[in-house]
């Protein structure tokens, strides 16, 4: 259950700040839905304007990244900070750009795999050899 309240349609309406950027939203996704992470974020208008900038900026504007991988790499981030809700919208939109089910499954692996070494290494206290070093 969310500790916030999730902002209806009818509410946004009424607030040009929030309505502004869940007009963008759906523009920009070309969808009618705008997901319960920016519901809640519209209790905040700032941060809802700010994050939204952002996450333009960073995940829609074109870059050096496809937007496939970017979604991907979402989806690595959410499961290592335990973000169940960014996991689930992330897979989604990776799904939605393409991403096949071999890529999910070794995008999964890939996941694990990091997750067990970055531990082992931590865990081990493996100093950083020389060659990985940049610029000292």
């Amino acid at each position: 259950m969310s500790t916030v309240r999730l902002w209806t349609d009818a509410e946004a309406e009424a607030a040009p700040r929030v309505k502004a950027v869940f007009d963008d939203i759906r523009a920009t996704r070309k969808s009618d839905f705008v997901n319960n992470f920016w519901r809640a974020l519209a209790n905040d208008p700032a941060s809802l304007e700010r994050i939204w900038a952002g996450l333009k900026e960073i995940m829609v504007a074109p870059g050096a990244l496809d937007p496939l991988v970017k979604e991907m790499i979402y989806v690595a981030v959410s499961a290592a900070n335990g973000c169940t809700y960014c996991a689930h919208s992330h897979t989604a939109a990776a799904r939605a750009k393409g991403m096949s089910e071999a890529q999910y499954g070794e995008l999964l692996a890939v996941i694990g795999m990091a997750s067990q070494t970055n531990a082992l290494a931590s865990a081990l206290q493996v100093p950083v050899d020389p060659q990985f070093l940049v610029g000292e």
